[in-house]
């Protein structure tokens, strides 16, 4: 039977070592056994298991939401995996479709082709933009509708070029934000807080949130398994650190 150090499953899987230990001590994968060295040691069955927490945190799952799902008897690994096919083969499907919007939209900007403004949003979920709205207005009420209003209205101004320089600017936070995370920077810290008034400007760029609105959209990212999805893709445990940074740019920069 093969079996694997905790460093050789952090090859293999991308996983940290400091992750798989925290794995371990909250009892989502423990290892296979316990060497007479102490240093933990996995098999076959831990892969897969390991294989199936990546799975469902690619599709937004709490920690403790897939240690529940894993651990109850009537679990089915193949049912699972058929399950996150076909999720992954629709989500594919959609990908493609934005994929081909991004190439025809810098093709436009380039002078290359023409494109009429209704295939710009081609892809995009009028369904998953219709939940995250009705989640802000469940969170926050009648601000919150009027927020969402807002924020129509402030998209609905840009051209084309701007909502690709905001595109752009998101995904440069995010990576700056996971880089400092990778380093150990506390959320605190003057870099992640200049990365995070970056992305309040950002977020500003739709709707101007107070202090408190600010704080909650970022229990919102963690709340909600599309936005923890998209994160955590980025890197695992970005979610969190995110929402905790933003937490403390309110209560340090912004005011009620």
């Amino acid at each position: 039977m093969s079996r694997y150090t905790v460093n050789d499953m952090a090859r293999l899987s991308g996983v940290s070592v400091r992750a798989l230990h925290h794995y371990d001590r909250i009892g989502l994968l423990k290892p296979a056994f316990l060497g007479a060295n102490g240093y933990r040691y996995y098999g076959r069955d831990e892969l897969l298991r390991l294989q199936q927490i990546l799975f469902h945190r690619e599709l937004g799952l709490a920690l403790d939401q897939i240690g529940r799902l894993l651990d109850d008897p009537g679990f089915d690994r193949i049912a699972a995996l058929a399950a996150h096919r076909e999720k992954l083969s629709g989500e594919r499907e959609r990908f493609r479709h934005l994929i081909a919007t991004i190439d025809r939209t810098i093709a436009q900007l380039n002078g290359e082709q023409q494109m009429s403004d209704k295939d710009l949003y081609h892809g995009f979920s009028a369904q998953k933009q219709a939940e995250w709205e009705k989640e802000i207005v469940d969170r926050f009420g009648d601000a919150g509708a009027e927020k969402v209003a807002e924020s129509k209205a402030n998209l609905g101004r840009m051209s084309a070029a701007e909502m690709e320089e905001g595109k752009r600017e998101m995904e440069a936070i995010n990576m700056a934000l996971a880089a400092a995370m990778a380093a150990g920077d506390a959320v605190e810290a003057p870099r992640v807080q200049a990365l995070i008034a970056r992305h309040y400007a950002w977020v500003c760029r739709a709707w101007k949130p107070n202090a408190q609105a600010y704080a909650g959209l970022g229990k919102m990212y963690g709340d909600s398994p599309d936005f923890r999805a998209v994160y955590e893709a980025v890197r695992p445990g970005l979610t969190d650190y995110l929402a905790q940074a933003m937490a403390v740019f309110a209560r340090t920069t912004l005011k009620d």
